[in-house]
């Protein structure tokens, strides 16, 4: 039978995409690394891993068990720290992931708050990740509970989502620009203006909704020179090198030196959804119903 320290090595292997490399971040002899993987396809009487190619590549037999070994050491991760948080009284720990353009804002963070004070022996863990990748990380169990931009266009079997709040779109200005000191703008009116985070439609999320708002008016954003799809295009706009179109919740963090302009226009808004995995863990559960019941007035 494979041991645990069998499928970790194997796992490790693959991951770092060589042997030597592998050993340099176990901190243990390659030979011993090559001994283990020939113990495996002894087992299992199968070959793992092609020799005699320049890079590392799996037989498949070696992808099928990858994937079985990856979920099988998240379910052993997840079961120790279950067995260690309820010894210290932790009922179970929420991850959850929030996409860069749906920053911790006060709202959120009082919801997140007002939840930990009703469910003390839960723990939440917060990360980042992109609305199109949130929805693959719930359904293969790496987090419980996601907030999108509307829309995912990658939809999984078993994760639910709906909609949380929705919010206007603004348009970040260097404080400089000729166009700084208007009160509102039009979308149309950006046609030739230098976009720092570049929309797309097949992304989904927030690009998705600004391609197709550009599209609808008619033109194709134009590229800045130097660009970002993260939290980092709020610096790039101060410091002159286009403009970005994103929610008001994260214009309400912009640096000093930006200007946010309220945009004109149908449909010149922004989607907030909530993903979770349904039939997942209870306290996960839990936080979704928080978080729909503190955005309830807005949805």
């Amino acid at each position: 039978m494979l041991t645990h320290k069998q499928l970790r090595y194997f796992v490790d292997i693959v991951d770092a995409g060589s042997f030597s490399l592998a050993a340099e971040r176990l901190y243990i002899a390659q030979s011993a690394l090559s001994r283990q993987v020939k113990e495996m396809e002894t087992q299992l009487q199968v070959p793992l891993l092609e020799r005699g190619t320049r890079q590392l590549e799996m037989t498949p037999a070696g992808r099928s068990l990858y994937a079985d070994a990856r979920q099988i050491l998240r379910a052993l991760d997840a079961a120790a720290l279950g067995a260690r948080q309820a010894q210290r009284g932790i009922e179970g720990t929420v991850q959850l992931l929030h996409s860069s353009s749906v920053p911790l804002s006060p709202v959120l963070l009082g919801a997140l708050r007002s939840h930990a004070l009703r469910c003390p022996g839960v723990a939440i863990e917060v990360a980042q990740a992109s609305s199109e990748h949130q929805a693959l990380d719930i359904a293969e169990g790496r987090a419980d509970i996601g907030l999108a931009r509307a829309p995912v266009l990658r939809r999984h079997p078993g994760v639910g989502h709906a909609p949380l709040f929705d919010e206007p779109l603004v348009v970040l200005l260097p404080a400089a620009h000729a166009l700084a000191g208007r009160a509102r703008l039009r979308l149309a009116e950006l046609r030739a203006e230098p976009f720092v985070a570049l929309p797309y439609r097949e992304r989904g999320g927030l690009s998705h909704a600004v391609a197709e708002l550009c599209r609808a008016e008619g033109f194709e954003p134009v590229g800045a020179q130097v660009r970002s799809r993260k939290w980092s295009q709020l610096a790039l706009v101060q410091a002159g090198f286009g403009l970005a179109i994103v929610p008001a919740s994260m214009a309400a963090q912009a640096p000093a030196g930006v200007r946010a302009l309220p945009l004109d226009g149908e449909g010149c808004r922004s989607g907030v959804l909530v993903l979770w995995r349904e039939g997942g863990p209870r306290h996960a559960l839990a936080l979704r119903e928080s978080l729909q019941a503190a955005f309830a007035p807005s949805i």
